[in-house]
């Protein structure tokens, strides 16, 4: 395929056949891909395990265009899967492991599938809901009761021996529709926000600090944008990568070093959870060199020095495509970076007028580069027209921007806390609480006020073998917040409630709202006055 238009790169760079073949010729011994049990693949046993999965597809009825459910954890059969569809050209649709009941059940209704295939141990799940638009299923790692209404299949249906893939109907074009991930659903249920090969390029390519030498650890799961986007950035560079089950803070340099990983995310409360390690000489033990923190920490430069590792960080949404990233080792406070070639942003208000520097307000986005970003949620046009009304996508982040250009994340805007007439941003009220050397990790959210507007609740995880004093903790947060953000509310819990993304589930603790473990400071009687100016 010839392009006139200098901003879409050719198939070989871009669309994944192509990309698999270009590489499995140039640099066949080279591994592409290492598991979690000690397996490995080559460029070129990649190649051919994609082949003959995309054969098995075909003898299932897949064809160019199709979509198709995967329902499995991350490992060979995960990626097999997600490349023999997108081999033939088909739509890979994951699914997030945790779903049951009816977000499952909306999941597969959305798109259509005629075709999931399913892990042995989630089976079960599909039982007793409407799947009247499924047709068959394949079910992977083991065997698994029939499930009403459904044809099913073995796994060996996926390896089909001595058949080769049938040529396909036309070339696969650089924004042909190459998945369809489902968005966290902390607030609701999932959109399936649609990608090109191009957008899922379009994200990797943006990080220059990597190279075809480098491997990435892949710690997040091959449902979600954080794992998908990893592995893609990887093989568009002829690189590696590392796949793993799940972030485990004690094990963590180790896998790096057992995968010989150079390179890594740390998403969320990742970086956290290293840092409230306690130092040991092993800190710089590892084969890590680069890190994208995500969001960047207060003390990623003491991050940075302890583990001997360069920083970069990034703002980014399953929708569109790394638009703002950082140089190496950020030090304004907070920030995501500044924008990157080909993007526009702009931060405004609810009229979608540009707001000035330093004040708050939601970030929309667009790109030069066409089908870099999202073109909608797949089966709501309602939504999609929602998020890109007046032509820009639509983040639904609160967001500011200095004199320099660099972006700082403020909340997310259906998080913010309006409280005595002070918009508190959730965020910080979290990165305040989790200073705190007693505490792990925390959440803040709003809860009713008998005055109106809100009042905070903070629910805090301890760091494990500590304990966590509310009082105390206030007390902690008053010389170093604005009296307006300390909390009213503390609860401490064992544990946050999360995606498999690890996303903190907030409308659940809304949900649950003052239980009666939780903490009042105002019946416990302790003040919190405006400061002096």
């Amino acid at each position: 395929m010839s392009l006139y238009d200098p901003r879409i790169p050719p198939a070989q760079d871009c669309v994944l056949r192509a990309v698999l073949e270009k590489f499995a010729a140039s640099q066949h011994d080279k591994v592409f891909a290492r598991f979690a049990d000690g397996s490995q693949w080559t460029y070129a046993q990649t190649l051919e395990i994609t082949r003959r999965t995309a054969a098995g597809l075909q003898a299932l009825g897949v064809a160019q265009g199709d979509l198709v459910h995967s329902w499995l954890p991350n490992g060979p059969d995960a990626m097999r899967v997600w490349f023999g569809l997108n081999y033939l050209g088909a739509v890979y649709v994951p699914i997030n492991l945790a779903y049951r009941g009816r977000i499952l059940e909306h999941a597969i209704r959305v798109s259509g599938a005629k075709l999931i295939i399913a892990h042995a141990a989630l089976v079960d799940r599909l039982q007793g809901i409407d799947l009247s638009q499924l047709a068959a299923l394949v079910v992977v790692g083991g065997q698994a009761a029939a499930v009403s209404g459904l044809e099913q299949f073995p796994e060996q249906a996926l390896s089909p021996l001595g058949v080769e893939p049938k040529a396909l109907e036309r070339e696969i074009a650089p924004w042909d529709l190459q998945s369809i991930i489902y968005t966290s659903g902390t607030t609701g249920p999932s959109k399936g926000v649609m990608s090109s090969y191009l957008h899922a390029y379009s994200s990797g390519s943006s990080w220059t600090f990597i190279g075809a030498d480098d491997r990435q650890l892949v710690i997040l799961p091959l449902f979600h944008v954080g794992g998908t986007g990893a592995v893609y950035s990887m093989l568009t560079r002829g690189a590696s990568v590392a796949i793993v089950d799940t972030f485990q803070t004690d094990a963590f340099w180790d896998l790096l070093t057992q995968h010989q990983a150079s390179f890594v995310i740390l998403l969320g409360s990742m970086a956290t959870l290293l840092t409230k390690r306690a130092p040991s000489p092993k800190d710089r033990e590892h084969t890590l060199k680069t890190a994208l923190m995500i969001p960047l920490l207060e003390d990623a430069p003491s991050f940075s020095k302890r583990f001997g590792i360069e920083i970069y960080t990034l703002f980014n949404m399953t929708e569109i495509s790394c638009p703002i990233i950082s140089g190496l080792n950020p030090t304004p406070l907070g920030t995501c970076g500044t924008t990157r070639p080909g993007i526009e942003a702009r931060v405004v208000d609810d009229n979608d007028c540009e707001v000035a520097p330093g004040d708050v307000g939601e970030l929309i986005i667009r790109a030069d580069r066409p089908w870099s970003m999202t073109t909608g949620y797949y089966g709501d046009a309602e939504a999609t027209a929602r998020a890109w009304r007046n032509g820009w996508f639509h983040t639904g982040d609160a967001f500011r921007t200095d004199p320099a250009g660099n972006y700082f994340f403020v909340d997310r805007m259906k998080d913010a806390i309006r409280r005595r007439g002070e918009n508190i941003s959730s965020f910080e009220v979290e990165a305040e609480v989790s200073s705190h050397p007693d505490v792990q990790e925390a959440a803040a959210v709003a809860v009713p006020s008998p005055l109106g507007e809100d009042e905070v609740l903070v629910v805090v995880v301890p760091q494990p073998g500590k304990t966590v004093d509310p009082k105390a903790l206030v007390e902690y947060l008053i010389p170093r917040t604005a009296h307006f953000m300390v909390p009213r509310y503390v609860r401490v819990v064992s544990e946050l409630p999360r995606t498999p993304t690890q996303k903190v589930q907030k409308h659940l603790i809304r949900q649950q709202g003052l239980t009666a473990d939780t903490w009042d400071r105002e019946a416990a009687g302790v003040v919190v006055r405006r400061q002096k100016i």
